[in-house]
């Protein structure tokens, strides 16, 4: 074929191609890219996706933070009972930390820390009045993508939690203990006086000191692997002082309303006595001392 009708047959495709793309460019819509809605999605430190850092899925369905997960080690407690007087109190499994919250901790999810009495990153907290151990499993809840237990309208002075309610149906949130759920761990199974029944106090507790708190798990744990149920600091409970009610229970929570919250297992100042795996003692829930802290529970997953 000639040259010269080779260029002009070439000319009048290249035009019509152009015409054809002007025409139609003003009806063309571009979608954004989007990640494919059933593939698993992931998130790490450095922006990129990776098998290998996929937070764990707890059974009631939320996403626990792998970041935040290790700060506290858990003991899972089974289902089990209390006798009072004539009732039977049955108590379900639930899960409870080993150790009571360190100062450590606490300044991690709170980003800031009472005043101490003593120096020491593994001490229980202390300080710290009941809405503030609140405040603290409800932050902790968050951290770990779970929905919270304690639900309220606005903080006051002192932390103060106006229009409070616990959401116990919450699974998996950070909450305080019942006091029947704390003395069913402290008991570790028994039913003596005190957790480790005749043998020596002070292998498994540190009371009757002067000098303020010591580490977290210096001493023997109880048969749930549990440290300081007795001794180092008191622990804030979740319920409120009142009478026991003699009838058989489910899951009690307590008085429905009171002056103080129960505080249960007796702390470095203490005598033995106060150590008593039944014993109870009583603040207001505005209270603050440096031999009161507070270690934390969930529900069973």
């Amino acid at each position: 074929m000639n040259k010269s009708i080779c260029r002009v047959i070439l000319a009048f495709l290249i035009t019509a191609t152009l015409v054809a793309c002007s025409a139609g460019g003003g009806e063309q819509t571009f979608e954004p890219l989007r990640p494919d809605e059933n593939a698993d999605t992931v998130n790490s430190s450095d922006g990129k996706g990776s098998s290998d850092s996929a937070a764990p899925e707890s059974s009631s369905g939320a996403v626990e933070d792998s970041t935040w997960a290790p700060l506290m080690e858990w003991a899972v407690i089974p289902a089990t009972s209390i006798i009072r007087g004539t009732a039977t109190y049955s108590i379900s499994g639930f899960e409870i930390t080993t150790t009571e919250v360190t100062r450590d901790v606490y300044s991690k999810v709170m980003g800031d820390i009472p005043q101490q009495v003593n120096d020491g990153a593994d001490f229980p907290v202390e300080n710290v009045n009941w809405y503030q151990a609140v405040l603290f499993c409800n932050a902790y809840s968050k951290l770990l993508g779970r929905d919270t237990a304690y639900v309220y309208t606005s903080v006051g002075d002192e932390f103060y939690l106006n229009d409070l309610s616990i959401d116990y149906a919450a699974k998996g949130a950070i909450r305080l203990p019942t006091e029947n759920e704390w003395e069913v761990a402290a008991r570790g199974g028994t039913t003596s006086t005190y957790y480790w029944g005749t043998e020596e106090a002070k292998n498994y507790a540190y009371y009757a000191q002067s000098k303020g708190p010591v580490a977290v798990g210096q001493y023997l744990p109880n048969e749930y692997g549990l440290y300081d149920m007795g001794g180092n600091v008191a622990e804030w409970v979740n319920d409120w002082y009142g009478t026991y009610e003699n009838k058989d229970m489910e899951d009690p929570t307590g008085a429905e309303k009171g002056t103080n919250r129960v505080v249960r297992g007796g702390g470095w100042s203490d005598k033995v006595s106060a150590l008593a795996s039944s014993e109870r003692a009583k603040k207001a829930p505005l209270y603050k001392g440096h031999s009161l802290g507070f270690r934390i529970a969930r529900s069973a997953m």
